[in-house]
């Protein structure tokens, strides 16, 4: 797999987590102290992926190097529809645009400022994405954590919310791989996530942010096509 692939997996795993602890409004709230065991979050998990049909949200990506003390930032936005097969589309506007769609075993990055659209097959990857769609799409807590070892560490203040700590450790070595464990701040309020932190296995790490997320509004099926420019050049990653 190339590094751009690489990469865009690791935001796919991001958006697929986004999507696994995001109920849809109206979601109660359990408890509001320190003596909240996973299980208990596992279980709101549980409840809102069964509802959960559309998702969108604003988003953030900070990649940290951790050899070189690098730290490079990209804002943009995440669409999310459940259906038999899941289809999102990741919209980056800074510090540079590019368009992003999964859907039917198949990778799309449109680049505008080449007008260039990479494709990527990744049937032979299939094994790999259901694994990371495990993370939540309609996907019960039991068969999460047959993929993860998961831990609640905390109660932690977050900017102005107090979020509930979680940390997964992969169990399978085709996911330790890419990322030796994941962990996640959810709002103890809205039970929505409002940070993630994925670790690779290298040493660098991932941190995402969400805010402005709703859940189950109407989302067209045009926005899950990629809508790039006639002429723009077509080029097979694989």
């Amino acid at each position: 797999m190339r590094s751009a692939l690489k990469t865009w997996m690791r935001v796919l795993l991001a958006c697929t987590m986004a999507v696994a602890l995001a109920p849809p409004a109206g979601a109660h709230k359990i408890k509001h102290h320190a003596d909240l065991t996973a299980a208990e979050v596992l279980s709101q998990m549980n409840d809102a992926s069964k509802k959960l049909h559309t998702l969108s949200a604003n988003l953030q990506y900070t990649k940290v190097t951790v050899l070189v003390d690098d730290k490079s930032t990209e804002t943009g936005q995440l669409f999310f529809r459940h259906g038999k097969t899941p289809e999102i589309r990741i919209e980056m506007q800074k510090p540079e645009a590019k368009i992003i769609v999964f859907k039917k075993n198949r990778g799309e990055i449109f680049l505008p400022k080449i007008n260039q659209i990479q494709e990527y097959d990744l049937e032979q990857k299939s094994d790999l994405l259901q694994q990371f769609f495990l993370l939540g799409f309609g996907t019960d807590s039991n068969e999460l954590k047959k993929t993860y070892s998961i831990e609640y560490l905390r109660e932690e203040d977050l900017e102005d919310d107090t979020t509930a700590l979680l940390e997964l450790t992969p169990r399978k070595g085709n996911i330790s791989a890419q990322i030796s464990k994941i962990q996640i701040w959810v709002s103890e309020e809205s039970w929505l996530p409002t940070q993630q932190k994925f670790f690779e296995a290298g040493g660098d790490y991932l941190i995402a942010t969400y805010s402005g997320v709703k859940v189950n509004r109407l989302l067209p099926g045009s926005t899950f096509e990629l809508d790039a420019p006639a002429n723009a050049k077509r080029v097979k990653m694989n």
